[in-house]
């Protein structure tokens, strides 16, 4: 029997990292950059205005107070956008909207509410320093500046100085492809009402979720019989359009040796159970000809659901570039007690609450009579992990506790 962090040393050795395409930039966000963007344009472009009032020059407001007020006349308006040059005599001032290039010899903008608002005339009580209300060209970013570096995780910000680069696309490393393939002859679509002895497929539609909350782009291919040259064919079919490849059914039971069997011929497949519980029986390999990460789960959806956090998506996080692909964890007080499998590490689901009075965490068991049981998945927001060689902790003692945050 192999341990969970060796299980999990062989799943992600050789993690694998699709090539980089190139993508616009607003379909960009939580990938990582391929590419080290540099600058080739000044940000701003030119000395613009950084408020709504008057271009003016600084000097000419020298001195003004309320007791002797300073006085300009208004000899033109530049808006947003204007590409006609104008040039700022001694004495005068030129109306400005925000975002507007500023007239030569101008040196700083007053504000609006720092004057009477007038149009042919200003009166100002004070006077304003030299570049004050005023964007600089090459202020924010100089030619030859990194904008956004290789390996940064793009978001809005990231997005916002490709943008502002000039740059509509950006060459990154794409969202792993998962393909998720329940297999059954007891299986039905959700959709469908199932007849007797038949079950709604909850693994494929559930995994297929969490593969999407991990980063990945998935499919779902749809249900397979339970024959091993039909679940082989549909391996087989999905192999060359996925980077991660599960599929639910496949370990334990008489299936899962003519699964085993039938994919023999196409990679590495290796069936050694994990001391974890739940969730020992499965399968991992390589298969195909791009040794597409393969994962056999059983069929039971609270399991499944599981392995899947335990296993792949750590695997997908690391082909995402994410540097620490596992959950946060945290210590925190059991509210009753737990059991269980000495040398085997548990996995518990749990609710994580906050103590108002001291501060600290609490952690609450959900379902302990059943693993099995899905009607506590909504309810838990963390997993509960039990180290291999304890079988029993009693109230209030300190667990250590994966947090596993509910979509906001």
């Amino acid at each position: 029997m192999r341990t969970v962090d060796e299980q999990l040393a062989r799943v992600l050795d050789g993690a694998l990292r699709p090539a980089p395409v190139r993508v616009a930039i607003t379909e960009a966000y939580g990938l990582r950059c391929a590419e080290e963007v540099v600058v080739s344009r000044p940000l701003p472009g030119f000395d613009q205005a950084a408020v709504d009032g008057y271009a003016v020059r600084s000097v000419d407001l020298a001195g003004a107070s309320p007791f002797e007020p300073a006085s300009l006349p208004v000899v033109g308006e530049i808006p947003a956008g204007s590409r006609q040059p104008l040039r700022l005599q001694p004495g005068q001032a030129v109306r400005v909207a925000a975002g507007a290039p500023l007239p030569t010899l101008a040196d700083a903008v007053l504000p609006t509410g720092l004057t009477d608002g007038g149009n042919s005339r200003l009166t100002a009580e004070r006077g304003v320093p030299s570049a004050a209300y005023v964007r600089r060209v090459g202020e924010d970013v100089q030619p030859g500046d990194v904008a956004v570096r290789r390996d940064a995780v793009i978001g809005p910000a990231q997005v916002a100085l490709l943008a502002a680069a000039g740059r509509d696309k950006v060459l990154v490393h794409p969202r792993p492809r998962v393909s998720v393939i329940s297999v059954g002859d007891e299986l039905v679509d959700p959709s469908r009402a199932p007849g007797a002895g038949q079950v709604a497929d909850v693994c494929s539609p559930a995994l297929s979720a969490a593969a999407r909350e991990a980063g990945a782009e998935v499919t779902r291919p749809g249900l397979v019989r339970g024959d091993a040259r039909e679940i082989a064919a549909a391996v087989q079919d999905r192999l060359p359009f996925s980077d991660v490849l599960v599929v639910c059914g496949a370990a334990g039971g008489r299936v899962a040796d003519e699964v085993r069997v039938a994919l023999s011929g196409l990679g590495e497949l290796d069936p050694t159970r994990v001391a974890m519980h739940p969730g020992s029986t499965q399968a991992f390999g390589r298969l195909g000809q791009d040794a597409v990460p393969t994962f056999l789960f059983p069929s039971q959806p609270a399991t499944a659901m599981l392995l899947f956090e335990v296993f792949v998506r750590p695997l997908v996080r690391t082909s995402l570039g994410r540097p620490d692909p596992y959950r946060r964890t945290m210590t925190a007080r059991l509210t009753s007690p737990i059991s269980s499998r000495a040398g085997r590490r548990g996995y518990l689901r749990a609710r994580l609450l906050r103590e108002q009075a001291s501060g600290d965490y609490l952690v609450q068991p959900l379902a302990t009579s059943g693993t099995h049981l899905l009607s506590s998945l909504g309810e838990a927001n963390g997993l509960i992990v039990v180290a291999e060689d304890v079988t029993d902790a009693t109230v209030d003692e300190v667990v250590t506790v994966a947090f596993l945050p509910l979509p906001s």
